[in-house]
């Protein structure tokens, strides 16, 4: 024997008649079977041969010597095991006797796995159930599914979702598979040894790569994010970055900053720019920002002006998703206000304008192309004044 080939399993462990015609295929090209894992098949290049093949089940993943020696007197050699099978394997011109020459008896040896096939997909159906109502909590309880998606929090959780789905409908296959097979051995029907095992192949094949590279990205994700995640004090004069300014909305010479009300991992958090990457947005910002103009008091008397303002903004990977993105963004700083309050107005340089306006409280939200951006201004600018700035940035 030769050097050692590795060879992606080409189908579900459970489909017995396809592994068999598999082997004998590798054997028929020099290829003889020496080691079986999860995802690959460890073979020793030699000169092709006819081998046949079969593969025995057992709960226990020793197979017992006398077993061994009974079916090695029969003309079968132990080649190797994987799970709960057990794999044989005989010259084809040595003409032995197959292991199992009663197909109602072999079901029998089948009942053991499926018992075990059965609890082992109501566990995982159980544990997608319970990681379902979570991601659902996460994704729809607020009624804001495109901002979680947009914002990056929740990627990897729903990855993992998706994963855990695959392996649930996997165990499932495998359950109801092992089961069918059991009630076709009973009928009398043996297993097809030459099953074809191509197609599967494919379907196999292609799915341990998507999800090899769903793994991947799920894993890799959170550590570009925490990378990219930054927030600094936003400096006072200005500065390059798509984000409304207090200055630009005031237009008032005698505006100074705030005094610093919240200081943390030296960040005036009160006057803050922060930075955030996902892969659904990768350029997001969000700010806040607050001044007091000396010697001038609320039009209420009630204390010295001290307007503010909030922004947010997306780009966006798709730009069919700046509606709802818009939308969800309403939905989540709505809070007791009736949606009625909130009105669509037109703007020549803007997709979407939608406006919320409460005595000092101005609210802005607007798309462009695969830009979104919010805006909420404390002060007594009007709001066609926060709007223009709007327009000007995505612009």
């Amino acid at each position: 024997m030769g050097r050692p080939v590795y060879k992606l399993r080409p189908s579900d462990y459970w489909r017995i008649g396809e592994h068999e015609s598999w082997f004998s295929d590798m054997a028929a090209k020099g290829l003889f079977l020496k080691k079986m894992g999860i995802h690959f098949a460890r073979f020793e290049k030699g000169e092709p041969q006819k081998v046949r093949y079969r593969i025995d089940v057992s709960l226990k993943k020793r197979i017992p010597a006398e077993q061994i020696e009974i079916y090695s007197e029969s003309g079968w050699d132990y080649v190797t095991s994987y799970r709960n099978f057990q794999v044989f394997s005989s010259p084809d011109e040595l003409n032995a006797p197959e292991l199992h020459t009663d197909p109602a008896e072999q079901a029998y040896t089948l009942r053991e796995l499926d018992k075990k096939l059965a609890w082992n997909a109501i566990g995982v159906i159980v544990g997608l159930v319970l990681m379902i109502g979570m991601m659902a909590s996460i994704w729809f309880l607020d009624g804001i599914p495109t901002y979680v998606i947009v914002d990056g929090t929740a990627i990897q959780q729903t990855i993992l979702t998706i994963f855990i789905a695959y392996t649930a409908y996997h165990s499932l296959r495998a359950a109801l598979s092992i089961r069918d097979l059991r009630k076709r051995l009973v009928e009398g029907k043996p297993i097809n040894h030459q099953a074809p095992w191509k197609k599967h192949h494919r379907i196999h094949t292609t799915a341990a790569f998507l999800f090899t590279v769903l793994v991947g990205v799920s894993a890799v994700i959170p550590f570009i994010q925490l990378v990219k995640m930054d927030t600094k004090t936003l400096p006072e004069t200005s500065v390059d970055l798509p984000i409304i300014r207090l200055a630009d909305v005031e237009r008032n010479p005698e505006l100074v900053r705030s005094g610093t009300t919240y200081m943390s991992d030296n960040v005036d958090w009160g006057n803050r720019y922060s930075y955030k990457w996902s892969p659904l947005a990768p350029v997001q910002y969000e700010t806040d920002e607050s001044g007091q103009v000396p010697g001038k008091l609320w039009d209420d008397k009630s204390g010295e002006y001290s307007p503010a303002i909030h922004t947010q903004v997306f780009e966006l990977t798709f730009p069919d998703m700046a509606d709802n993105l818009v939308s969800d963004l309403i939905k989540r700083y709505q809070y007791e206000n009736r949606q009625e309050k909130y009105l669509k107005k037109n703007h020549p340089d803007l997709d979407l304008l939608i406006v919320h306006v409460e005595k000092e409280m101005k609210e802005v939200f607007a798309s462009k192309g695969n830009t979104v951006m919010y805006v909420q201004y404390h002060g007594n600018a009007n709001v066609g004044t926060v709007i223009d700035n709007v327009a000007e940035k995505i612009r």
